[in-house]
């Protein structure tokens, strides 16, 4: 009965160690996350599984981020503008965002309705994309894009350069009056610059809400039983969101 004793408790203890050591990681180091909407197309297609690097702005205490607030074990490192950000939504903490910085801390932000942005009060300036990148990028909203007239541009937010979509039959066109970004907090927004609910909507990002930044695609797959159409798509795997054209 010793024996039997000593082998449960070797059991459980192993199980702990193991669920300790893997949500540890996702804690801390890397974390999955999946995109359900479009709201970051063309950059990001529904049913992109992405990974988030959870050290990207600094070290966090293991689990520090599930009791409230993270605790950093290291010096709190600047996001940069242009950053994809996966983050917990200011609304509603339990539920993980995905979208683009484009203000940091400081920033003068300005968004008319036409999608015009300025920051600083100096206009993010676009070159409209045609030809086989236009479809290439087009793609991506699959049947839906097919009725839709949009137009693309490449623009560069900070020190990264990547594609965002306008689309004529809008469902988010707002104005953001000039504002300035309070300290601590990050103005974002999808590419999807028309339909995407973002800061315009329900206001900035406080830096305690950050969980990292998006690296790469590792799967994409639209579940059968979404609302969207099944897609699974190969040529996804190992796309980056790294500095350059996304």
């Amino acid at each position: 009965m010793n024996w039997d004793k000593q082998k449960i408790k070797k059991e459980i203890l192993s199980y702990l160690f193991i669920f300790v050591g893997v949500f540890g990681f996702k804690s801390t180091f890397f974390e999955p996350n999946h995109i359900p909407s479009g709201s970051m197309l063309p950059s990001m297609a529904i049913g992109d599984f992405i990974l988030v690097n959870k050290m990207q702005y600094g070290l966090k205490v293991p689990f520090s981020e599930w009791l409230g607030d993270p605790v950093y074990l290291t010096e709190f490192s600047q996001p940069k503008r242009g950053d994809i950000m996966v983050f917990e939504f200011p609304k509603n903490r339990s539920i993980l965002y995905v979208k683009r910085l484009v203000a940091l801390p400081g920033d003068t932000i300005e968004v008319f309705n036409d999608s015009r942005v300025f920051v600083n009060d100096k206009e993010v300036k676009g070159v409209e994309v045609t030809g086989e990148i236009r479809e290439e990028l087009r793609a991506l909203y699959d049947e839906k894009g097919r009725d839709l007239k949009m137009r693309f541009e490449k623009i560069k937010n900070g020190p990264i350069e990547h594609y965002i979509a306008h689309n004529e039959s809008a469902m988010f066109h707002r104005d953001q009056m000039k504002i300035t970004v309070p300290q601590g907090h990050y103005f974002m927004m999808g590419d999807n610059r028309d339909y995407s609910s973002d800061s315009r909507i329900w206001g900035f990002v406080p830096e305690s809400h950050i969980r990292g930044k998006a690296l790469f695609v590792w799967f994409n797959m639209v579940y059968p039983w979404s609302h969207e159409p099944f897609h699974f798509r190969p040529w996804r795997i190992g796309k980056s969101f790294f500095n350059g054209v996304e």
